[in-house]
């Protein structure tokens, strides 16, 4: 409270007083008794008011008790039923959980994770991945501020995401790991992963790379084979023994046949070995025919020339011609996509031959762009340059048309250096992205699309590309998200389809592990995405000659549904568009590999060295109460008193409206009890 409010709380207390005596003492005819009673009631009365007319500030401290977060996580994969460990494991989850000591010292949060992580529901222990660094990253990232124990219940077999074991240098949360399953030893052949590319082209080898790991002690002897169907199409003999328990085999096999193509890695199994079901691992190749061919010209060097080599090149269907102006003209043969980066006059003979042939294009442009040479060279747009250098960041138009989009945060992404201006065209452009300015949308397209006659052109209109993809790698761990966003964009350009009004986007063949989606738009009449359509997928599977038939759910500008329930097979699909004659079909298959099952043994070397750099330990599911004694026993992690001061007005404390109002009621009944009212 400062010296103000005291002053004036001194004011009020004379001003109360001097009222009070004028109104009971000053030339009353009352006794004195009385005078001193109702000149109190008046002067509390008249003093309350005057406090809650100035209104102090009242500093208010309280104390409470705050207990350290302790952080269970457990295992909700399919690998915990296939070592046969369910009931321990869901055992030790709920003793730790409801054990009183535990819940007396800390504040326990639960949560269960396979490719994900969620809040402990109902664990069922079918998840089809494990991811432990995204479960270790997540609940990092709610606890950031403060050093709580983890306790992570897993056989430590990771099969998706990154090495867990490489975050605990940084990792500041102690990790109190449980190990499930069985520590035996036994003598085991895993193939434990296969290298290769998603296309090939006809005609052509494709590399396959193998990793084959061995557990035991003793020299053994196997073969690796090859199959496709019953044929075995490469064999080839591998020793292992204590000191050799890894190997890596490399060779290429022929892309003879077009379509997709499904092959068996297996090695024959030992004769003393019990786990069999790692000994095999399918994989599929797509042979295509032809592949799309992009040239990418630019006349000057820029990490943005890089990037988009990459980003283009990282779907084996497509292939990237990187060259200048000059020599453009000889690879221009065959191509489906020029891609020009900052044109200028040098462009200009190149310019005009693709001008010539109507090849699609995209203009990359920039602070090196000559806008002049641009707006004369093509007819299909015209910027306005009027304003200076601007960094820019990109806001997702979800009515872009041209192809379902997902938004990968482009509002979060790094800023953008451009030419501020506005574009003209007689043709209306498909604006996939808008520019905002320090958080105020221009409404000016930074990248947009137009088709005209067959023809699709694009403009990017912005520099430092290379900036998205090295973001997208520092969130994700991977460039995925941003190469398959322009992948997509490259995907529409470079296709001389026309576009109708039931768009189907799907791959030819999943993985069983993989998020099995398709993705569909549904266009008017006039070629605008129309959100109010229902749309419907059948799904027949040729193997068993089962039908199953799913809604589309809308998302944004597209519609989505996920098929990662259905068996390995081969599926014929079908999307229509419900009370419209709309329909588009196709085909897909679903490779069968369960990664889930590939364990014999919990890694436990990786959980202990993940305890260790941690600062935690490692304990078996027969340890619970070894690991229960050392949490409570441990000093770092004791519950603190915490002091919070809050600064509060006077006229929010309601009890002097109670206490004013009880005043005044007494004073009105005394006064009426004595006959003056």
């Amino acid at each position: 409270m400062s010296q103000t409010d005291i002053l004036y709380i001194v004011l009020a207390a004379v001003v109360a007083v001097a009222l009070a005596f004028f109104m009971y003492g000053f030339r009353s005819k009352i006794s004195t008794q009385r005078k001193w009673f109702f000149g109190s009631l008046r002067f509390l009365t008249l003093f309350v008011v005057l406090l809650l007319i100035i209104n102090p500030k009242i500093e208010n401290t309280t104390y409470q008790i705050v207990k350290p977060k302790l952080s269970i996580v457990t295992d909700n994969s399919k690998s915990i039923n296939y070592l046969e460990k369910t009931e321990e494991v869901l055992s030790f989850t709920e003793l730790l959980q409801s054990n009183t000591a535990i819940q007396e010292r800390f504040d326990v949060d639960v949560y269960q994770f396979d490719d994900d992580i969620t809040t402990l529901d109902s664990i069922d222990f079918k998840g089809i991945q494990t991811n432990i660094y995204k479960a270790l990253t997540t609940v990092a990232q709610l606890h950031k501020t403060k050093q709580y124990p983890l306790v992570l219940i897993t056989d430590g077999n990771a099969t998706y995401g990154n090495a867990y074991s490489y975050l605990s240098d940084t990792y500041q949360h102690p990790v109190y790991t449980v190990a499930v399953g069985d520590t035996t030893g036994y003598n085991d052949l895993t193939v434990s992963r296969v290298n290769t590319n998603r296309y090939a082209y006809i005609k052509n080898e494709f590399p396959v790379e193998v990793f084959v790991n061995y557990n035991g002690n003793s020299q053994v002897t196997t073969t690796l084979k090859v199959s496709r169907g019953n044929r075995v199409v490469y064999t080839e003999p591998l020793t292992f023994s204590a000191g050799t328990q890894s190997k890596t085999v490399n060779f290429h096999l022929p892309a003879d046949r077009v379509g997709v193509q499904q092959y068996d890695i297996s090695v024959d199994a030992l004769a003393d070995e019990r786990h069999t079901d790692n000994n095999v691992r399918p994989f599929a190749v797509e042979v295509i025919d032809n592949a799309t061919n992009i040239l990418l010209v630019s006349a000057i060097s820029h990490p943005d020339i890089g990037a988009l080599q990459r980003a283009i090149a990282s779907n084996e269907q497509r292939r990237v011609t990187l060259t200048t102006p000059d020599k453009a003209m000889a690879a221009i043969e065959d191509t489906q996509l020029v891609i020009l980066y900052q044109p200028d006059a040098r462009f200009q003979q190149f310019n005009e031959a693709i001008d010539r042939i109507d090849l699609n294009t995209l203009y990359i442009t920039g602070l090196h762009t000559d806008w002049r040479f641009v707006n004369e060279a093509q007819d299909d747009f015209y910027k306005r340059i009027s304003y200076p250098e601007e960094v820019v960041q990109a806001k997702l138009n979800t009515g872009y048309a041209a192809f379902a989009v997902e938004d990968i945060g482009f509002s979060n992404f790094p800023p953008l250096h451009a030419s501020l201006g506005n574009f003209e065209s007689t043709r209306p452009l498909d604006v996939l992205l808008s520019q905002q300015v320090q958080g105020i949308d221009t409404e000016a397209p930074l990248l947009f699309s137009m088709e005209f006659q067959g023809r699709k052109t694009a403009v990017f209109d912005a520099e430092n590309i290379w900036k998205w993809r090295a973001y997208s790698y520092t969130k994700t761990g991977d460039f995925i998200s941003f190469d398959n966003f322009f992948g997509n964009f490259i995907q529409y350009l470079s296709s001389n389809k026309r576009r109708t009004r039931l768009e189907v986007t799907s791959k030819s063949f999943y993985n069983s592990t993989d998020a099995i989606k398709i993705y569909a738009q549904y266009f008017d009449k006039n070629f605008v995405f129309d959100s109010r359509a229902s749309l419907e997928i059948a799904i027949k599977n040729t193997d068993l000659d089962q039908l199953y038939r799913f809604p589309m759910l809308l998302k944004n500008n597209y519609f989505e549904v996920n098929l990662s329930s259905l068996p390995a097979g081969s599926y014929e699909y079908t999307v229509e568009a419900v009370g419209e004659n709309t329909s588009k079909s196709g085909v897909f298959e679903i490779i069968a590999y369960d990664v889930e099952k590939q364990f014999l043994n919990p890694d436990v070397n990786q959980l202990t060295l993940l305890s260790e750099k941690t600062s935690g330990k490692t304990y078996f599911l027969a340890q619970s109460q070894s690991l229960i004694d050392d949490l409570l026993g441990d000093n770092r992690f004791v519950p603190i008193e915490k002091s919070i001061q809050k600064t509060v007005p006077l006229v929010d404390w309601k009890v002097l409206l109670f206490v004013l109002i009880v005043l005044l009621s007494i004073e009105w009944f005394s006064r009426k009890y004595s006959g003056w009212v």
